[in-house]
């Protein structure tokens, strides 16, 4: 299980998380959602020990991020795979390679590395993309790229941070897919930050809508679709 405790971040005079408490249970996949600025994404950040808390902690598997060693965080970053807003992909490397990066940090035998990585491509419908670059690839592709990244490392957590920005209707509905299979057939759980409530109704199993740095209101999909609760109910609607 990952668990927020308390956490507070700021930077600067802003204050991102202002007492953020939740708890994210195995083998589900919980959407954050909320305005811009509410702290979605920096919640995420904390899990994989890329931030630390100005109070309060973040669990991971009953063990305290900020309070791990050097190896300790490696190894819990391991289990851990990150899908980047914008794919995060080196230019300069070919699909396969970018896939490999990760793997290689392990140190796995390079046979087990090209069948993780054929794996991996084959289960985002890319099979045959491996030697293309980057910049030859459609928005969509490349998110699925990120993903294949993420699933190579045959993680027990995904992160999804803005999955479906950028992309049309029809190419966000395969990335969601995606993620409803990674959970169904690959066990992992998941935390995705969104803006997008069709995005969020398609995968969630819960939602948690964020509100100046804590959590306003979380609940199943359709807790959430029933709410009276005006702030989420504006947030759904798309209203001023």
């Amino acid at each position: 299980m990952i668990r927020f405790n308390s956490v507070r971040k700021t930077f600067g005079a802003k204050q991102v998380l202002d007492g953020f408490t939740l708890d994210i249970p195995d083998g589900q996949t919980t959407v954050l959602l909320g305005y811009s600025g509410t702290g979605k994404s920096v919640a995420l950040k904390h899990i994989v020990g890329l931030l630390e808390p100005d109070e309060g902690s973040v669990e991971v598997d009953g063990r305290i991020v900020h309070e791990m060693s050097r190896g300790e965080l490696t190894a819990m970053r391991a289990s851990i795979g990150y899908v980047f807003q914008f794919s995060a992909l080196f230019d300069s490397l070919s699909v396969a390679d970018n896939i490999s990066l990760g793997l290689r940090e392990q140190r796995l035998p390079e046979d087990q590395i090209v069948r993780r990585v054929a794996a991996s491509l084959e289960r985002v419908g890319l099979a045959d993309q491996g030697t293309r670059f980057p910049a030859e690839l459609s928005g969509g592709m490349r998110k699925r790229v990120g993903i294949a990244r993420a699933i190579a490392l045959e993680p027990r957590y995904i992160l999804y941070d803005e999955p479906t920005t950028g992309l049309d209707p029809v190419t966000s509905a395969v990335i969601d897919e995606l993620m409803v299979r990674n959970k169904r057939e690959l066990g992992v759980t998941g935390v995705v930050v969104t803006h997008d409530m069709r995005s969020a109704f398609a995968v969630a199993d819960r939602i948690a809508m964020l509100y100046q740095g804590r959590v306003h209101l979380v609940g199943t999909v359709d807790e959430i679709r029933r709410t009276e609760d005006p702030l989420v109910r504006q947030f759904i609607e798309g209203r001023p």
